[in-house]
C-alpha cells in the first residue's frame, strides 16, 4: 500500500527545517566574511546547523510513520545519514562562498540538494521493519528534482541580498525543498505486510527521537554561540583597529591565547605555535623576575597585571595590562587583556632627554664663550684706552676692534659656530681694498671658535698697523701691497703663516710695544698655541705666526 502522512509530526517536522534553515543561512554571512581558518570554523557551523536541520527533520516526520508493524532503526546508517546531510551543506556552502557567478551557485545547490536525497534514503534504508518497502521510480526521480530545484533556488536568493527578507524567504525554499522532498519520496514508498511476526533489531523510534531532540537543541544552541563568538571577534576588530593586541591566558593550564596584532608585535609568524613560557625568551633577563612577580599577584586577584617590557630581538616597548576574570562562584576562569606598541613614546622620553642634555650643554658652552667674548672686549677697552690719547681716539680705535670681533662672529655663526676658514678671515680684513694690494696663497685650513676669534683680532691689528704705517698708506696710484702666504710647518700638525708688506714707505721697529703687538703675542701663545715674531729688515714688515689650528700646545 501507499502512505500518504500528514501528522502533527509533518508541521513540526517542518517548523525545525525552517528554523535550521534560517540559522544555517545566517552563520551563511560569516563564512563569506571569514578567512583561512576563522572560515572554515564558521563553515563547519553552518554546515552542522543544516544538516542537523535536514536529519532531523527527516526523522520527526519519521516518528509519525506507522507501517503497521513494529520499527527500528539501524545505529549505523542513520549516523551515515546524519555525516551525508552535514557534509553535503557544508560543501555547497563552501562552494557558495566563493566568487559569485551562476555556475558556482547551481554547483552549490546540486551538492545540496544531493546530500538532502541521499540523507533521506540513506535513513529510510537504516528503517528495519517486518513490512516490505518499496518505492514508484517515477516519484524518486521526482522527490531529487524537487531537493535539487528548490535548493538551487534557495541558494541564489540568499545570494541576491543578505537583509532579513530575503534570508526568509531563502530559508522557507529550503525548507520546501526538504520537506517537498520528504513527502515526494514517502508519496513513492510502497508498504507490504509480511507474515513475518519476529522484531526487527536495531534502536527504538523513543532512542531516536532523544537524538532528534538532542540535534534539536544544538541547532538551537548554535546561534547563541555564534552571535558571541561574532560579538567576541567584532569586539577584537575594533580592539585591533585602535592599534591595540588582546590575548587571554586561560586558567588554571595558562593556555595563552593571541590576536593577530599581539602576535605582530611579538613578533611571531602566522600560526607560530607561542605558550606563555616562551615569553621568556622574549623578554630581557632583568625583565624576568618581574614579570613573574607581576603575574603572581594578578592571579592572586591582588591587583590588575599591568607591565612594560623591552623586546630582546626588535627593542620594541609594550605595555600589557590584563585584569582576572572570575565565574559567578568565584572561581579564576582567566586572565584577559590588551598589548599596546609604546615604542614611540620611549622613543620620544629619549629624545627629550637627549634634548635637555644637549641644551644644557648649549647654554654651558653659551655661557662660557659670552664670558670670554666680554674679557675679550674688557682686555680691549682697557687696552685701547691706555694707548689712547683722547676719547674720540678711543672710540674710533674701540669700535674699530669691536666691528672685527663682530665680523668673525659672523663668519662663525654662518657655519653653526664651530670652524671658520683662515681665508675667510683674511679676506674679510681686506674687504676695504682693492683686489691687488692683497696676494694670499695657501692650503685650506680651518681654525676652532676660539682660535677664529683671536686670528680675526690679529689679522685686523696687522691691516690697521699696515694702513696707518705700511704697505696700505700709500694712495691707490702708489699702492703698496701685502703678502699673505701660509703653508704646513715641517711637522705638518702646525702652520706657519708670513704676512709680507711691500711697496709702502720704510718702517723701523717700534721704540715700545704697543697694543696690537702685546694682542698677537698674547693671542699666538694663547688660544693658537703657538709663537709670533716680527722682522723690520730692508724697512718692511714681515710677520711670522707658528700655530697649531685645534690642537695641543705646543712643546
Amino acid at each position: 500500500m501507499h502512505l500518504h502522512l500528514l501528522s502533527a509530526f509533518d508541521g513540526l517536522s517542518f517548523a525545525v527545517a525552517v528554523f535550521a534553515a534560517w540559522t544555517a543561512l545566517d552563520l551563511f554571512q560569516h563564512v563569506r566574511a571569514h578567512q583561512g581558518g576563522a572560515r572554515l570554523a564558521w563553515l563547519a557551523t553552518a554546515g552542522v546547523a543544516m544538516g542537523g536541520g535536514i536529519w532531523s527533520m527527516h526523522f520527526i516526520a519519521m516518528l509519525g510513520f506507522d507501517p503497521g508493524a513494529p520499527v527500528r532503526y539501524a545505529p549505523a546508517l542513520t549516523v551515515v545519514s546524519f555525516v551525508l546531510a552535514a557534509a553535503g551543506s557544508s560543501f555547497a556552502f563552501l562552494i557558495a562562498a566563493g566568487r559569485s557567478d551562476r555556475s558556482r551557485m547551481i554547483l552549490a545547490g546540486l551538492v545540496m540538494g544531493t546530500g538532502i536525497c541521499a540523507m533521506h534514503y540513506v535513513g529510510m534504508a537504516a528503517l528495519r521493519t517486518s513490512a516490505s518497502l518499496s518505492y514508484t521510480p517515477g516519484l524518486v526521480v521526482v522527490s531529487a528534482a524537487i531537493a535539487l530545484i528548490a535548493s538551487i533556488a534557495a541558494l541564489f536568493a540568499v545570494k541576491q541580498d543578505r537583509s532579513a527578507p530575503w534570508r526568509l524567504a531563502a530559508a522557507l525554499i529550503l525548507a520546501l525543498a526538504v520537506a517537498g522532498m520528504h513527502h515526494t519520496a514517502m508519496a513513492a514508498l510502497t508498504v507490504t505486510q509480511t507474515t513475518a511476526a519476529d522484531d526487527p533489531l536495531g534502536a527504538p523510534p523513543l532512542i531516536l527521537a532523544i537524538g532528534v531532540a538532542a540535534v534539536t537543541i544544538l541547532i538551537l544552541l548554535l546561534p547563541l554561540a555564534a552571535s558571541m563568538m561574532g560579538q567576541r571577534d567584532k569586539l577584537i576588530s575594533i580592539i585591533d583597529a585602535g592599534g591595540v593586541g588582546y590575548w587571554e591566558l586561560t586558567l588554571p593550564a595558562q593556555t595563552l591565547w593571541l590576536s593577530g596584532r599581539a602576535r605582530k608585535y611579538l613578533g611571531l609568524a602566522r600560526g607560530e605555535l607561542f605558550a606563555a613560557r616562551d615569553l621568556a625568551r622574549k623578554l630581557k633577563p632583568e625583565d624576568l623576575i618581574r614579570r613573574t612577580e607581576t603575574l603572581e599577584r594578578a592571579l592572586k586577584g591582588e591587583g590588575d597585571y599591568a607591565a612594560e617590557y623591552q623586546l630582546r630581538d626588535s627593542g620594541r616597548w609594550l605595555q600589557v595590562q590584563g585584569r582576572l576574570i572570575r565565574s559567578r562562584s568565584g572561581r579564576p576562569m582567566k586572565l584577559a587583556g590588551v598589548i599596546t606598541d609604546v615604542t614611540d613614546r620611549h622613543q620620544a622620553f629619549a629624545a627629550l632627554a637627549t634634548s635637555e642634555h644637549r641644551q644644557r650643554l648649549l647654554i654651558n658652552e653659551l655661557n662660557h664663550r659670552v664670558k670670554n667674548t666680554m674679557a675679550t672686549i674688557q682686555s680691549i677697552a682697557a687696552l685701547t684706552a691706555r694707548r689712547s690719547t683722547s676719547i674720540e681716539d678711543f672710540m674710533r680705535l674701540f669700535e674699530a676692534r669691536l666691528i672685527a670681533l663682530s665680523d668673525t662672529h659672523n663668519l662663525l655663526t654662518a657655519n653653526g659656530w664651530e670652524r671658520a676658514r683662515l681665508r675667510d678671515l683674511v679676506l674679510q680684513e681686506f674687504r676695504p681694498y682693492a683686489e691687488d694690494r692683497l696676494r694670499m696663497q695657501g692650503p685650506d685650513v680651518t681654525l676652532e671658535a676660539e682660535q677664529a676669534l683671536s686670528m680675526g683680532l690679529i689679522l685686523h691689528e696687522l691691516v690697521t698697523n699696515a694702513a696707518k704705517y705700511g704697505a696700505l698708506s700709500r694712495p691707490q696710484e702708489a699702492a703698496g701691497c701685502v703678502d699673505v702666504i701660509w703653508t704646513p710647518a715641517d711637522d705638518e700638525d702646525r702652520i706657519t703663516l708670513d704676512w709680507i708688506e711691500s711697496g709702502g714707505p720704510a718702517v723701523a721697529p717700534p721704540t715700545r710695544s704697543g697694543f696690537g703687538s702685546r694682542l698677537i703675542d698674547t693671542s699666538v701663545r694663547g688660544t693658537l698655541r703657538g709663537s709670533a715674531s716680527m722682522d723690520y729688515a730692508e724697512g718692511r714688515l714681515h710677520c711670522r705666526l707658528i700655530f697649531r689650528p685645534g690642537g695641543a700646545p705646543m712643546a
